[in-house]
């Protein structure tokens, strides 16, 4: 089964590279693509992801709002935070939120497959 991903970030080139990165690992699918908090809770719920990468900084609604109403309307989603911003103080507020992981946009080329692989191996099975 393939995890399907869900691109969160309000600048296009932004999420055309993620797209490519992500998708160069095999076994990953990106489902759709945001530009704001509530398209991308829109398209969570009708898309239903396994997984959000998700900006914190967004227009119409932040990654932080964003994530406390996905928790609420897509049970079991996955959710890393993407930001530049490296804050120890915004990890907790994004954990809090409902984020399973943080990685901060500078540290993407070294971090962000990482972390969609420790998220996919905690995954319940399915059935499960």
């Amino acid at each position: 089964m393939s995890l399907r991903i869900l691109i969160a970030d309000d600048n296009p080139l932004v999420r055309y590279g993620v797209r490519i990165y992500v998708e160069s690992h095999g076994g990953w699918a990106v489902c759709g693509e945001a530009g704001d908090g509530f398209e991308t809770i829109e398209k969570a719920v009708s898309l239903r992801p396994d997984l959000v990468l998700l900006d914190i900084s967004m227009p119409n609604l932040d990654g932080i709002d964003a994530a406390s109403a996905l928790r609420q309307k897509v049970p079991g989603l996955g959710i890393i935070i993407l930001t530049l911003h490296e804050s120890l103080d915004l990890a907790r507020v994004a954990s809090r939120a409902g984020a399973w992981g943080y990685v901060t946009k500078s540290l993407i080329s070294t971090e962000l497959l990482p972390t969609i692989e420790a998220f996919e191996s905690a995954m319940p099975a399915p059935g499960h």
